[in-house]
């Protein structure tokens, strides 16, 4: 097994290549833009990780870890389009640095550019990678549909909830390991299992992002920390933080959530109280423990060496230990 930091490099060598400039500018440069910020290139790493886990040379799975990066970043983009983000990963958006019609023409050619990358492999596994895909591609289309449909609902669950971070985000992570075992030409079982454990980690990874969007520190999170709040987004934490609270505080809260104030620092303050105090905050955090183990006992029935075991819960706890 490579270390990450040997997958990542390989993978950046990859990436140099994918974004070398092309006409018409106007077009590639802001995909290379938003490509090139950087970011955890977590999916990547998992696919090229995973590959090797299941014995094969994880440079074979180069362009499929290029595929899940450009489809990322595409849903980024589009994205802080939807939601008129103004920062991502510390910088400019697409839509603010070029204008609102780039973004969306970029990110339509990046999805296109993603499902190209399956090309270069053999039918078998071109065929497979594609209908996976195909699958999870439209899955976190359905789970943006569901977020912004909970902006304007005031009946959401915490079993819709996790319903639309799932979609939205864990089905790529399992997506991006899977692509690695079908590479290595795994088993359907492995390939399976392999899914679920990066699904239930995508949602452990989901729910520690929501956890840092209020209480991480701005310099090292990227994005504009309380941006759920301001959105009034209702995430794990706002939900629980309702169910926990007293009628007053309850009412105050779902008051805070209806109103957009032009300086909204004291709004995101009070709300950040609310989830403090409530028990809603370290509540959120052992359902991003509960998650993580949920993909570790995965794990004990996947035919894979104990080595590679270690492997893959090391990069989980690494995850949810993480401060950006």
């Amino acid at each position: 097994m490579q270390t990450i930091q040997s997958y990542q490099e390989a993978f950046l060598k990859h990436l140099e290549a994918f974004t070398k400039p092309k006409e018409p500018s106007s077009l590639y440069d802001p995909i290379h833009y938003i490509i090139q910020l950087g970011g955890k290139r977590l999916r990547p790493t998992l696919t090229l990780m995973t590959c090797e886990i299941f014995d094969c040379d994880y440079q074979k799975a180069l362009d499929a870890a290029l595929s899940v990066e450009v489809f990322h970043n595409f849903s980024l983009v589009h994205d802080d389009i939807m939601d008129d983000a103004p920062l991502r990963r510390g910088k400019e958006t697409v839509h603010e640095k070029w204008d609102l019609n780039t973004g969306i023409l970029s990110g339509d050619a990046m999805l296109i550019m993603a499902y190209q990358l399956f090309e270069n492999y053999e039918p078998e596994v071109f065929q497979g990678l594609a209908k996976l895909f195909s699958k999870t591609a439209l899955e976190v289309c359905e789970g943006q549909q569901y977020d912004v449909d909970f902006e304007t609902r005031d009946d959401v669950t915490i079993e819709d909830y996790l319903k639309m971070i799932e979609y939205k985000t864990a089905v790529l992570v399992g997506a991006a390991m899977k692509m690695g075992a079908i590479v290595a030409e795994a088993s359907e079982s492995c390939q399976n299992s392999i899914y679920e454990f990066g699904k239930n980690l995508g949602i452990a990874f989901q729910l520690q992002d929501d956890y840092l969007d209020a209480f991480g520190n701005p310099e090292t999170f990227g994005k504009q920390v309380g941006g759920d709040i301001i959105e009034n987004k209702k995430t794990y934490l706002y939900l629980k933080a309702l169910e926990f609270s007293s009628k007053d505080d309850k009412r105050q809260l779902e008051h805070l959530y209806s109103v957009n104030p032009t300086d909204p620092s004291d709004k995101i303050e009070t709300v950040k109280q609310y989830f403090t105090s409530s028990g809603s905050a370290e509540a959120t955090k052992k359902e991003i423990e509960h998650y993580t183990e949920k993909a570790f006992s995965v794990l004990e029935h996947l035919k894979i060496s104990e080595e590679n075991k270690q492997v893959l819960k090391a990069f989980g706890n690494d995850l949810m230990t993480r401060n950006v």
